[in-house]
């Protein structure tokens, strides 16, 4: 991102698309910050201060505007971040991390001491740790207010406070209104029948929803999850993914369903309904679904970086995850063997193993089982669904990895540790382990080397010669892989596409 304040105000003044969500700009006449897109009366540039994140220019004094709502701006991905370690941190915090645990605890899921984490993370986002979470849950409070019914009760809890008197305390102090004078002033969604509660999440045009929708189809989970592509020859049709989910552990489980539509074209943005089982684990659900739709993604700068090979599918995203642990478990089901038998192993094992949900929804009423389930079972129990045997022992091994802490399927820091741990799981090579960073890990620059799909795709070339092409694609090969991918005849998806 540039950091010259006057390549930042020339973006202000354009009202560039492009950075929105890359800086917010702070403006001292008035004490409001706004999105680079904000319809705001443009203010004069020594009126003009400029910040990374939400937190940084709320500590410099600074309330968000009611008219852009910087609180639904796109977020960024990795690539964007001024260091992986602070990137990683936080995502964490953003999905919660800091609401039912401390920072010590947070450093050690990152692998650091939390002396080192606040100092990594100040340097990057000129706020503490703290501070960043303090933020994180006003802008969801505001945003529950401002878009839904919930009482102040309510949104205080699901915004990630323990304490409604702390909130009003917070809110009124940083924002300098009330929770209920900001609910009065709002508009608030009509009730949805199935109690659900409703968001748009922004992306940064283009996005090719319809590519993204075709993936997830043809892998999705039966009884987990149901998408239904966009129709080409329907005007109306927006095309629709769900699905059930369970979040947190032990007392602190949340299960429930999501579904995510296209919001009208002129919002950029998608549509989210989370129903109410997940509303105390909505920091969660609102970063998974960032993950899965890649909402963080720059299309531009990947289209510039990919050159010709991007300009067939551009806003073409990286289909990521709400579940890690499920998307590695998809993806060694998936080895070797086509998508469609893939598919049916994964439909069997839910049935098998996963715990039954209700849902308004015929298509879902499982939850995908829990890695402490898997690991608790012998090979043998998945070998009875069909699953080779070697796969069933490494599916246990994998669980058993990240049901006891030892393995992290989450935003991580250091990728190459990550992927050290996978491969030295049986059954899971390089192979799977790449496959599982591209979507799992959401790393923007994964590669899953010797992809038979992806040599064919470049003109039937051996590994070594496809791994030299894919250097010219750093750092996203991720996005040159699903451009590949999706270029490729029908025939050639049998392998290697779990």
């Amino acid at each position: 991102m540039h950091t010259d304040p006057a390549a930042l105000y020339a973006a202000f003044v354009a009202r560039d698309r492009r950075f929105d969500g890359h800086f917010l700009v702070g403006v001292t006449s008035t004490g409001i910050y706004c999105r680079p897109v904000c319809s705001v009366r443009t203010p004069k540039p020594d009126h003009c201060r400029f910040f990374v994140h939400a937190a940084a220019a709320e500590a410099g004094g600074f309330r968000p505007c009611l008219r852009c709502r910087p609180e639904l701006a796109p977020g960024l991905s990795s690539i964007d971040a001024p260091s992986r370690l602070a990137w990683a941190a936080a995502r964490r915090i953003e999905a919660g991390a800091l609401d039912d645990a401390g920072l010590a605890d947070l450093a050690a899921q990152l692998g650091i001491t939390d002396r080192h984490l606040r100092r990594v993370f100040g340097a990057a986002f000129g706020v503490r740790p703290i501070d960043y979470a303090q933020t994180q849950r006003l802008l969801l409070a505001k945003r529950l207010l401002a878009d839904t019914a919930l009482p102040v009760t309510e949104v205080a809890m699901a915004a990630g406070f323990g304490s409604l008197r702390r909130f009003n305390t917070l809110f009124r102090s940083r924002y300098g209104l009330t929770p209920s004078t900001m609910r009065r002033a709002s508009d608030p969604q009509a009730a949805d029948p199935t109690g659900g509660l409703h968001f748009e999440l922004a992306f940064r045009p283009p996005f090719d929803w319809a590519g993204l929708l075709d993936f997830l189809a043809a892998r999705c989970v039966r009884g987990v999850e149901e998408v239904l592509p966009v129709d080409v020859d329907d005007a109306t049709s927006s095309g629709l993914y769900r699905r059930t989910l369970r979040l947190g552990s032990g007392d602190t489980v949340q299960t429930g369903w999501l579904s995510i539509t296209l919001a009208p074209a002129a919002r950029h943005a998608v549509a989210l309904t989370v129903s109410p089982g997940l509303q105390r684990a909505l920091p969660a659900v609102l970063a998974g679904v960032g993950r899965l739709c890649d909402l963080g993604c720059d299309p531009l700068a990947v289209a510039q970086g990919l050159g010709p090979l991007a300009a067939g599918a551009p806003g073409l995203r990286v289909p990521g995850a709400v579940d890690g642990f499920e998307v590695a478990v998809r993806a060694v089901l998936g080895q070797q063997i086509s998508v469609k038998a893939a598919h049916t192993l994964a439909g069997r094992l839910v049935e098998a193993f996963g715990e039954a949900s209700p849902t308004p929804f015929a298509a879902l009423h499982h939850l995908f089982p829990p890695p402490e389930r898997l690991a608790a079972l012998d090979p043998a129990a998945l070998a009875d669904l069909g699953i080779v045997r070697s796969r069933a022992t490494a599916l246990v091994a994998l669980a058993r990895a990240v049901a006891s802490g030892s393995l992290d399927l989450g935003p991580c820091t250091d990728l190459d540790a990550t992927l050290a741990r996978l491969q030295a799981l049986p059954g899971i090579g390089p192979w799977t382990a790449q496959y599982i960073a591209l979507r799992a890990l959401g790393w923007p620059d994964a590669w899953p080397s010797g992809d038979v799909v992806l040599c064919k795709a470049l003109g039937g070339v051996t590994r070594a010669q496809a791994d030299v092409r894919a250097q010219t694609w750093r750092p996203w090969r991720s996005y040159a892989t699903l451009h590949l991918w999706r270029g490729a005849s029908a025939a050639t998806t049998i392998t290697a596409m779990p």
